[in-house]
């Protein structure tokens, strides 16, 4: 059952996390200790956990003594071939202390496109879950193409969140909740619940990345977590140092309510009367 509010996610069944590139690469590797800490502790406690990372091409970029994220598609697929690797390595290696085995899930946009793929990468996971391994998903940049691309990994941990039918989305950032315009503006006021439908009117969400390593910001969140939001997913907004009172229920962060059941099964019951009467 879905998580209908921030205090409810420690009693979570399923439950995803995304963690972006600028809390966990570069100077802020070490980071993976705490987050892995938190995710360790919700799976602890029985809840089955998936993490989504961003982070590859950050990561490889040392490797290909490169300063910045390169602009040409062959460079970001050599850079995140490398990166992959040694983020894994990272994870695992600190995973181990819980005696937890990550498994490595890389998807395409076209992999939850396809039914076939996407039933087949449904089918993995749950077996993955259900063998109590953790899942660390990330978009399989090596081959994927301008074209194709999920955009963001906010985008990408929304749609695994419905893929694999989990109670409540957790988007870790570089701030502890979305404001009302730009953090650093004159009025920015915090932002601590979205009601679904919610309008947003008059808000200003960023959409550049930090730190340059990234591609999302605050507005590919906001998209994200509307999209999990309509699926019946509950989504929290907080910052990547906060994620061990995230995952206990503490108030923080910004939280999007999620589309209740009731009004899904009333849309399932609606639906098939409306074709009914066209159809007369």
């Amino acid at each position: 059952m879905s998580v209908r509010e921030r205090a409810g996610l420690p009693t979570a069944r399923r439950l995803v996390v995304k963690v972006g590139s600028s809390s966990i690469s570069g100077a802020n590797a070490e980071r993976i200790g705490t987050l892995v800490d938190a995710l360790a502790a919700a799976h602890g406690r029985g809840t089955e956990v998936v993490l989504v990372s961003s982070g590859a091409i950050a990561t490889g970029l040392p490797f290909l003594q490169l300063d910045a994220r390169p602009s040409d598609l062959a460079t970001q697929q050599a850079a995140a071939a490398v990166g992959q690797n040694v983020l894994i390595y990272r994870y695992q290696n600190s995973l181990r202390r819980y005696d937890i085995v990550a498994g490595q899930v890389l998807l395409t946009a076209g992999d939850l496109e396809n039914p076939v793929h996407r039933s087949n990468a449904q089918r993995a996971m749950e077996r993955l879950l259900g063998l109590r391994i953790l899942p660390i998903v990330n978009e399989n940049d090596t081959v994927a193409t301008h074209e194709i691309r999920f955009g963001d990994n906010d985008r990408l941990a929304a749609m695994v969140a419905q893929l694999v039918e989990a109670d409540a989305l957790v988007l870790l950032s570089d701030i502890e909740c979305l404001y009302t315009r730009p953090p650093q503006e004159p009025g920015a006021e915090p932002i601590r619940q979205i009601g679904f439908g919610e309008s947003l009117a008059g808000f200003e969400f960023g959409s550049v990345g930090i730190a340059g390593v990234g591609t999302g910001g605050a507005a590919t969140k906001v998209s994200a977590a509307r999209l999990a939001a309509a699926a019946g997913v509950g989504v929290l907004v907080t910052s990547s140092e906060l994620v061990a009172e995230a995952l206990s229920g503490a108030d923080i962060g910004t939280w999007f309510e999620p589309r209740s059941a009731a009004a899904e099964h009333a849309e399932a019951v609606t639906e098939p009367s409306l074709l009914g009467r066209m159809s007369s």
